[in-house]
């Protein structure tokens, strides 16, 4: 048995026997113990703080006495004296062992922090950013040693942090010999650490020691929304969020528009390319400014997107996707810098896209499956990504199909008469009463129903101004459930729906929600028309999860993860009154918020993620509804509310739904074919 102290580190339980003087520090590069360094322990950056017990460890067998490790000195008392040090803290490159010691790490001390999400049902986030930062002191040049100064700083990352190979961009060169002369030949580098076919990279570096942090970006680029995450890489923190509405919306609302534009338009394509470029441009200026950060430092960026938007992002015009049978330019991940996509943050900033699944199965869909792990269920999970075009996942341990649909913009508000996305004063939450047909509601920004009297006076800096994705869910579902809609879809008349809210608006029949008109603000109705559009969207959305069941030959599934913007917000009952997911328990129904944006996140703070992905990629099956004949015969039934065969016996054991149809002209359809013709 070694006569050597032992040192315990928790909560890693790693232990080993070190002869005394041995530096905390060294200790725990030894044993592989996660505790942080930028400095390489030269007491500078202060990330190697260490919290050492005393007393008797019986669990460990140890008892530390308090001379376990050398005298407090005056480095640790200067950083005390400077930025302060935690009462009972010790920097571990500075305090020796001297005596059996239980060491603790805090989390704040780890190079591979866990970033907690607030969903319990969430995975945590293991730190492992792919850029990082090196406190190097640098070989004087001589006479007698004709080397360039990069290839100095080389040998010093080589020598001082086992960083081989690695190269610079010319800005670096162009930056080098004034910053190291200033830091007196030591300087902190941020080096990008690539991977087997990268090699890694000096980013940046800055005279003597740098003491702030480096940035990436997560950003889920939508075919309605661009929506990003800001987030220090060093501690995994999100900085600041922000989104903005895509700029090539006025190109169409859709993907299929956008693909039909740059073919119909000569230069259509680049066009649109210039266009969201310079939506994200002015996205990241906004979310800089609100995360108090220079866009300078944003050093590694990942993207998803679906692949229209993949293709207008890169510049490659999406013609072939227009039409079977639907080629990618390429699906794998793509390693890319800022500057080849014009994007003005650091000119070096390495850009990852995650990789695409299939022709109409983008990045987005990998980012969920990435984030929500169907493969590694022990249950059958379907994982619905609600959006302009839905991403449809269903699998277990065994296999994971995946599919899109071409739901439109309708759950994003867009196309209906009183829509508007998710904003202060925007309808969120319904409920129709019983007996009068009347709806109240809540708003975006106010928790207080609209039948309460302080209500119009909480939200008066907004005014009620819209009906967002969720509150049109549960408007449709709300009017199905108290016979306002008939299965078909049609609106009743006043007298055949008994609501007095009830009023004939053309041909059809709307219902007024609220009048604001009195005080200056909207009249918000739902039109026939608004039903439909809903009907067309959600038979879209159930036709691609069931036909995925189809081809997994089951009937049913276990839980159903609802993902997209507002996934955290529609009400699983309310969407399977609409139709919109499969019959399931209503326990089982959870959300996700935005699972691509956290793949993107997960894939920027940990890049050991990367490689996961894209293996996960290789093994999920693709399902092209667009070729597969019963998908029509799906969406047929599913137009109904909440579909016109399947039996959803877990809802019926639920809610009662009226079962009188409006339309008096004798057409099965109860109308909606009808009105088509108009």
């Amino acid at each position: 048995m070694s006569n050597d102290p032992l040192v315990v580190f928790t909560p890693s339980g790693k232990r080993g026997h070190f002869a005394k003087g041995t530096p905390v520090l060294t200790a725990a590069r030894q044993l592989g113990v996660d505790l942080d360094s930028v400095c390489g322990g030269r007491g500078i950056c202060s990330k190697c703080q260490v919290s050492p017990g005393y007393g008797q460890f019986s669990k460990h067998g140890v008892t530390v006495a308090p001379d376990a490790l050398s005298e407090w000195n005056s480095v640790e008392q200067r950083y005390k004296d400077k930025r302060g040090l935690i009462d009972g803290r010790r920097l571990g490159c500075q305090a020796q062992i001297m005596g059996d010691v239980v060491i603790d790490v805090p989390a704040e001390s780890q190079v591979h922090k866990q970033v907690v999400r607030k969903r319990a049902e969430a995975r945590d986030i293991v730190l492992n950013p792919s850029t990082k930062l090196f406190y190097v002191e640098v070989q004087e040049p001589d006479m007698h040693d004709p080397s360039g100064d990069l290839e100095r700083l080389c040998d010093a990352l080589r020598d001082q942090w086992q960083l081989e190979n690695v190269t610079a961009d010319l800005q670096i060169l162009q930056t080098l010999q004034p910053a190291l002369r200033k830091g007196a030949w030591k300087v902190t580098v941020a080096v990008h650490l690539g991977d087997d076919e990268n090699p890694a990279r000096i980013m940046h570096l800055w005279p003597g020691f740098y003491e702030g942090s480096l940035y990436g970006l997560a950003v889920d680029l939508g075919s309605t929304t661009i929506a990003a995450h800001l987030c220090d890489l060093q501690t995994g923190e999100v900085v600041a969020s922000s989104g903005v509405m895509n700029p090539q919306i006025r190109f169409g609302e859709d993907l299929m528009s956008r693909v039909s534009y740059s073919m119909m338009n000569e230069g259509g394509a680049a066009e649109m390319t210039r266009a969201v470029r310079a939506g994200m441009n002015t996205l990241f200026d906004e979310i800089s400014t609100e995360g108090g950060i220079d866009k300078g430092m944003i050093v590694d960026a990942v993207f998803v997107c679906n692949p229209v938007m993949h293709h207008l992002f890169l510049g490659i015009d999406p013609f072939e996707l227009g039409q079977a049978p639907f080629a990618l330019a390429t699906s794998n991940a793509l390693r890319l810098r800022a500057m080849d996509l014009d994007l003005n943050i650091h000119p070096s900033a390495r850009v990852y896209l995650l990789p695409c699944i299939a022709g109409h199965v983008g990045a987005d869909a990998a980012a969920v499956a990435l984030s929500e792990a169907p493969d590694k269920s022990d249950d059958l999970v379907l994982v619905v990504d609600v959006g302009t075009n839905a991403e449809i996942l269903l699998g277990n341990r065994d296999k994971v199909l995946a599919c899109s649909s071409p739901t439109g913009p309708a759950f994003e508000g867009a196309q209906i008469s009183s829509g508007q996305r998710a904003a202060p004063g925007a309808i969120e939450r319904v409920e129709i009463d019983p007996v009068t047909k009347i709806a109240r509601f809540k708003v975006i920004g106010s928790d207080l129903w609209s039948d309460d009297p302080a209500f119009l006076s909480q939200i008066g800096a907004s005014g009620v101004t819209g009906i967002c994705g969720s509150g049109i869910i549960e408007m449709v579902a709300e009017m199905r459930i108290h016979g306002i809609v008939d299965a078909p879809g049609l609106i009743g008349t006043a007298e055949q729906t008994g609501s007095a809210n009830v009023f004939s608006d053309g041909r059809t029949n709307s219902y007024l929600v609220y009048d604001g008109t009195a005080d200056g603000g909207p009249r918000i109705t739902v039109t026939n028309r608004d039903i439909r559009e809903i009907q067309m969207a959600k038979a879209a959305l159930y036709s691609g999860a069931r036909l995925l069941m189809d081809k997994f030959g089951v009937d049913h599934v276990d839980r159903v993860v609802l993902a997209g913007a507002f996934g955290a917000h529609i009400s699983p009952k309310h969407a399977m009154i609409l139709g919109m997911i499969p019959d399931a328990p209503l326990d089982k129904v959870t959300s996700a918020g935005n699972a691509a944006g956290t793949g993107a996140r997960i894939a920027l703070l940990n890049t050991s993620s990367r490689a996961e992905i894209e293996e996960t990629v290789r093994n999920i099956h693709k399902i092209e509804t667009a070729i597969e004949p019963r998908f029509q015969e799906h969406f047929v039934n599913a137009s109904a509310i909440p579909n016109a065969v399947e039996p959803f016996p877990i809802l019926n054991s639920i809610v009662t739904l009226p079962t009188e149809t409006f339309n008096t002209g004798g057409d099965s359809s109860g109308g909606t074919r009808r009105r088509r013709r108009r």
